[in-house]
């Protein structure tokens, strides 16, 4: 019998924002944790009583006070403020507590050395975790042992596949691709809907032809063993319909233009983790130094 890695457990999450909201959704959802077994902190009283309301958790507008019992702790604010979050919680975690990091762009070794804590976990998760449908990538410190991974693994796997990898460089990476991919997968999307209304139908009409056909489309793919470019190739009759709208995006540059955006994506991620370091490295040394 599998033991709940879980089980008995306290998570505190520092920052009670959207992705923190659907976390805690997800794991109440997928029965992982209990109500009771959740901490949330926010600076704002509407969004404390949110909580409570709605998810029946603990909640706390002093960051230290929350996570001062937690057995894994959930950062979840977003980049520009984390310096100074790191610097009020330095000490304050528990020295066998598991943090968890799902803030874009902020490497490892910067958390750990704002906490003075070594066991950290990052992980790039994306919107449809709100819904227990994401994909996140993670990566975890030499210091994380096998019990703190397998809690993080149960908290990823509420919010939908999860996928290990051994270097922090893909973070960046999977920011571009998976993290930011439900922005294009939207855009196109909204595309679709507009040249089908100039084509003639209802947006109402249209939207539901759209959202239906790529839902449709993704099932399909994730229950096949096929290549994408075969399942393509089984709709697409020579001189037919989806040959001549393919002629017409290649002709546009539809893949490299894709490419470009995902290249680009990856550049500003990296760009984004080195600004978000900077403000950090002033309050740090000034501490040392005192």
């Amino acid at each position: 019998m599998t033991t709940d890695p879980l089980q008995g457990s306290t998570l505190a999450f520092v920052g009670s924002g959207t992705m923190a909201r659907g976390i805690i959704h997800a794991l109440l959802d997928a029965d992982g944790v209990n109500p009771g077994q959740i901490i949330a902190s926010d600076p704002l009283a509407e969004q404390r009583n949110m909580l409570q309301t709605n998810y029946g958790v603990r909640v706390n507008a002093d960051n230290a006070a929350a996570v001062g019992k937690a057995d894994v702790v959930i950062l979840s604010v977003k980049p520009q403020v984390l310096p100074a979050v790191l610097d009020e919680l330095r000490g304050k975690v528990r020295p066998d507590a598991l943090v968890l990091s799902i803030v874009a762009g902020m490497p490892i070794a910067t958390i750990s050395a704002g906490l003075d804590h070594s066991a950290v976990v990052r992980t790039m998760p994306n919107t449809p975790a709100q819904i227990g449908e994401g994909m996140t990538v993670w990566t975890a410190s030499p210091a994380v042992t096998e019990t703190q991974q397998a809690q993080a693994r149960a908290i990823l796997q509420a919010m939908g596949k999860e996928m290990y990898v051994h270097h922090e460089d893909a973070l960046d990476m999977a920011t571009a691709v998976s993290g930011t991919g439900p922005t294009y997968v939207f855009l196109l999307m909204e595309a679709l809907v507009d040249a089908a209304v100039h084509l003639g139908f209802s947006r109402r009409e249209e939207r539901l032809l759209v959202i239906q056909t790529v839902l449709g489309s993704v099932k399909f793919a994730q229950q096949s063993e096929l290549h994408l470019a075969q399942l393509r190739n089984m709709v697409t009759s020579p001189g037919g319909t989806s040959a001549e709208a393919i002629y017409q995006m290649e002709k546009g540059s539809l893949r490299t233009v894709l490419s470009k955006g995902v290249w680009a994506a990856y550049q500003k991620s990296r760009v984004l983790g080195k600004r978000a370091q900077e403000p950090m490295e002033a309050p740090l040394k000034v501490d040392n130094a005192g």
